[in-house]
């Protein structure tokens, strides 16, 4: 389907944003400029800057207009629903490590229909609340295919526009269904450290794993969060 006219504008500033055109807290186009540019009406353009508003990519300076957002966010794992934003649920964080390649766990594994001992890319991080102490720690698990073509996923720095966008830009792949399983069990020694818990410590565990349009896994996350801040709250309705 091809996309409209504020989806346009919102791509082509997501794309140069992430190459590095506009730093961090730099002030965007004007909503004036960018209607004269692109033929539109400003409405139109405020439309497009609310798609990056969603996504916290970019935030209102009063009385200035836009500027690329200083703190990125990023959500826990799961509840990627199509009618949920990026800043939806979304909060400070802190990446842990480096990315590196290794043989994820058996049940990773499964869920991205890796062959035994066939690697992935591993990214970590820690999700704050908002006195900044931890609130979640998400290990996101990418096939090598999906590294390969998408090789900004291997550094250690953010990725401004999200790696969602980021993935399907490069791939041309998109997320289409999500399944999410929560258990329970013990934390290990290394999620207690840096969760800030002692164990024994009982923690919540989100496997989420996204497929393409042909239902290809895209990526695994296991979210785990402490059981004194885990909270999980269903809307729906009933008939």
């Amino acid at each position: 389907m091809p996309q409209l006219k504020y989806e346009q504008i919102a791509e082509d500033l997501r794309t140069r944003i992430a190459n590095g055109e506009f730093d961090p807290g730099d002030l965007l186009p004007s909503g004036r400029d960018l209607a004269e540019q692109w033929g539109v009406s400003r409405a139109t353009v405020v439309k497009a800057y609310d798609v990056l508003r969603n996504d916290g990519l970019v935030s209102a300076r009063q009385g200035a207009g836009f500027v690329v957002a200083e703190t990125p966010v990023a959500r826990p794992a799961g509840g990627r629903r199509a009618d949920s934003t990026r800043v939806t649920g979304g909060a400070p964080y802190r990446r842990v490590g480096v990315p590196d390649r290794t043989v994820p766990p058996p049940h990773v594994a499964a869920a991205l229909e890796l062959e035994s001992g066939e690697e992935a890319l591993r990214r970590i991080r820690l999700v704050l609340l908002d006195d900044g102490s931890p609130h979640t720690l998400v290990t996101a698990w990418f096939p090598a295919a999906i590294a390969d073509a998408a090789p900004r996923l291997a550094l250690k720095g953010p990725i401004a526009e999200g790696t969602t966008h980021y993935v399907r830009r490069e791939t041309g792949r998109i997320p289409v269904e999500g399944t999410d399983t929560t258990t329970v069990r013990l934390a290990d020694s290394d999620e207690a450290r840096l969760l800030e818990v002692e164990q024994p410590a009982a923690v919540a565990v989100v496997l989420h794993v996204a497929f393409d349009q042909d239902h290809r896994p895209l990526v695994c996350e296991e979210g785990v969060t402490a059981s004194h801040v885990f909270e999980q709250v269903d809307n729906y309705p009933m008939r």
